[in-house]
């Protein structure tokens, strides 16, 4: 492979010979690989001999050039969709509890708290991007995070960055299952009440109108064990069938066991090709649960009022000691690392890849703030304590609001396609650097993934609660 001009390309034309330059070139490339074997990188030719990926060429003896067909460069993606690509990848689950946790920290506390936390971790990106660069005399092309760790930090930075990788992706695992137990409970409740004619008051602390915010575990109820109150309208349905339904249609006792019958198959597939074309769902939950938050802050109004350190009835201060839980929170809810190497190699200008991170990050950033900033603030206080906002603030709205099924119908189904991908992750990596193959056989597949599912069914039964598993 050589650089050769474009008027000695071969195509339909006459074959053109190759250029003195061109023939050069090529000879001071093969000059360079008998100077050494294939192992020893210390005398492989430079970057200033080796063309870029699109310019290189076949040389034949003959004299001729042909193009390689079919290169990697036609497959780049343009600055555009590597910048949206790691933002949908960094849109999780966790902007549900960015609102929580600025009340967590306070109001003016929890912005700067999430603008520093955004650039920390935008520069241990930056460095981890770097740092196959770094490295010379050895080609990293083909690198991936964990043998970056190696080079640097030995077998046990590998087997470190493995286990860090596998915490931070078995506890997004967790964290679906919680969610997708919640969502999947409140769409079958509103498809329940609406086919039966059903006016449910979810917490008697909630707004009225048409706009309800709710409480769901107020302050005067220590213990959150509140019952909500059933009001049968005219379709002559007794108690009875409704506490049959509540019976086999529980948040924390059935919904998570039913999951199982259909996510365990699916974290079986050898391939996860199938479950990526459904990736765009993130991108139009996030969109839609945007247009949500917008909609809802006009027409609750702002409600603020500045306390710097003082609690009042039914503000928080603007500085807690709580903080430590929204740094866990954003930690997650900007963590790309383990994969931004990967992310990255697709991008057609290699030389903007710091610009277009850095812009990604701002995105992101620009997202959380979005969304926590006017929840936080739209939260109707008084009459509602602003210590209501719950972890998931889809939470804080009834089961029977439309524009929030839509928005948890939306965000059910992108976490179903979603969790099989992240079950393929921890299994390549796991089985990868243990067996040295994907795929070893059913029975360790199946063993791990039955571990990961019950983790998941048991803090979905047991703690529900994904802010504290997020942080």
């Amino acid at each position: 492979p050589f650089h050769v001009e474009p008027r000695n390309i071969v195509d339909d034309d006459p074959q053109e010979r190759v250029s003195a330059e061109a023939a050069i070139l090529n000879s001071r490339v093969h000059y360079y690989g008998r100077l050494t074997g294939s192992s020893d990188r210390l005398l492989s030719p430079p970057n200033h001999v080796i063309p870029r990926p699109e310019e290189i060429y076949i040389y034949s003896p003959l004299g001729t050039a042909f193009k390689v067909t079919g290169s990697d460069h036609s497959s780049k993606n343009p600055s555009i969709i590597t910048i949206f690509a790691i933002w949908n990848t960094m849109m999780g689950t966790s902007i549900l509890s960015i609102p929580w946790g600025i009340k967590q920290a306070g109001f003016t506390l929890g912005i700067l708290i999430l603008i520093f936390t955004g650039l920390l971790m935008l520069y241990c990106c930056y460095v981890v991007l770097k740092s196959p660069k770094a490295i010379s005399y050895v080609d990293t092309f083909d690198w991936e995070f964990p043998d970056v760790c190696r080079y640097y930090f030995g077998k046990f930075g590998q087997w470190s960055s493995l286990v860090f990788s596998m915490v931070s992706l078995i506890g997004a695992m967790v964290v679906y299952w919680v969610l997708m137990s919640n969502f999947l409970y409140n769409t079958g409740q509103f498809i329940y009440n609406y086919a039966h004619n059903v006016n449910m008051s979810d917490s008697e602390f909630g707004t009225n109108g048409s706009d309800k915010v709710i409480c769901p575990y107020p302050n005067t109820d220590p213990g959150g064990n509140y019952t909500s109150t059933l009001y049968l309208g005219n379709s002559g349905n007794d108690t009875s069938d409704v506490g049959s339904f509540e019976h086999w249609w529980s948040k924390t006792n059935t919904i998570p066991l039913y999951l199982i019958i259909l996510l365990l198959p699916l974290l079986c597939f050898r391939s996860a090709s199938f479950f990526a074309r459904f990736t765009f769902l993130g991108t139009i939950s996030v969109v839609y649960l945007i247009v949500l938050v917008t909609v809802k802050a006009v027409r609750l109004g702002f409600h603020l009022e500045f306390h710097w350190f003082d609690t009042t009835q039914f503000y928080v201060p603007e500085f807690r000691l709580l903080f430590p839980q929204l740094t866990g929170v954003l930690t997650l809810a900007f963590f790309i690392h383990n994969c931004i190497i990967t992310l990255m190699k697709s991008n057609r200008h290699q030389e903007n890849n710091v610009r277009d991170l850095s812009v990604a990050y701002l995105l992101v950033g620009l997202t959380y703030l979005y969304v926590g900033v006017l929840i936080f603030a739209a939260f109707p206080s008084p009459p509602l304590f602003k210590d209501c906002i719950e972890p998931n603030f889809l939470d804080n709205f009834p089961s029977s609001d439309v524009m929030v099924f839509v928005a948890r119908t939306l965000m059910l189904f992108q976490m179903i396609s979603v969790y099989p991908l992240l079950g393929y992750l921890v299994r390549v990596q796991m089985m990868g650097q243990i067996f040295g193959n994907h795929y070893p056989s059913f029975l360790h597949v199946l063993a791990l993934n039955i571990s990961i599912v019950g983790t998941g069914v048991l803090m979905a039964r047991f703690y529900p609660n994904i802010g504290s598993i997020i942080r």
